[in-house]
């Protein structure tokens, strides 16, 4: 699973950034733009909604476990999810809180 879980951060980070690129070549870097764009109609901020929603949950769900199971630190996890996305640092995260035995044996180093 651990070669699985990175794989699928490195897909989380590139699938977001090719509309993420799209949007800034026709736009710039236009945040109000790009925020608008979020709730551009009702399927849309559904969308932004329940991944907003989902983000947060998951940042909590990233506390609890550093307070019971000496996770690894939320913060680098929580910048990943604002920069590029819960698709990148859901599967991160879950890679780096595998023990490091899963780490080395998988032949992959650790993070």
């Amino acid at each position: 699973m651990k070669r699985v879980y990175l794989v699928l951060a490195v897909l989380g980070g590139i699938l977001p950034y090719l509309f993420f690129s799209r949007f800034i070549l026709l736009n710039g870097f236009d945040l109000p733009a790009f925020a608008s764009a979020l709730f551009a109609n009702f399927p849309a901020g559904g969308f932004t909604a329940d991944l907003l929603f989902t983000s947060v949950v998951f940042w909590l769900m990233m506390f609890v476990e550093r307070r019971h199971r000496s996770g690894p630190n939320p913060l680098p996890f929580i910048l990943l999810n604002l920069l590029v996305g819960l698709s990148c640092a859901l599967p991160a995260w879950l890679y780096a809180r595998m023990p490091a035995e899963a780490r080395s044996s998988s032949g992959v180093s650790s993070v």
